[in-house]
């Protein structure tokens, strides 16, 4: 069974910094798009960033360009969301998510992958809140 284990959330104020991380097994992690998502109560799913995990190369929808930088540890089989000048609306349940299949979607590992993932392309973690008050 594929696990994704998230940590790292919290309550912070507004302008302050977290760092998320997802660690899960060799098998998922190795070559394989991992992506950061968030859904806050009420709304839609929406990717925050991803990563292929073999080279490191990253993406960012438009919307979270400046304030969030993913990263990753191979020796840990982790990837890292860190977050910085946090808004209230930046409230939400925040997941991790590693594609179920390796092609080439997942190699370019960008907005497709992030689309993919939410459609139902990917195992999921159980999600960690954030929560930032102002």
């Amino acid at each position: 069974q594929v696990q994704l284990v998230e940590s790292g959330g919290g309550s912070v104020q507004a302008g302050g910094s977290l760092t998320l991380a997802c660690t899960t097994s060799r098998s998922t992690y190795s070559s394989n798009c991992m992506g950061w998502f968030r859904q806050a109560p009420g709304q839609d799913r929406e990717g925050v960033a991803a990563m292929y995990t073999a080279d490191g190369r990253y993406y960012y929808p438009d919307s979270m360009k400046g304030r969030f930088t993913i990263s990753r540890d191979n020796a840990k089989n982790t990837v890292y969301l860190q977050m910085n000048s946090l808004k209230p609306e930046d409230t939400a349940m925040y997941y991790c998510a590693a594609q179920t299949s390796r092609d080439g979607a997942t190699y370019r590992c960008n907005g497709e992958a992030l689309r993919r993932a939410i459609a139902g392309g990917a195992y999921w973690g159980q999600g960690t809140q954030v929560t930032v008050s102002s």
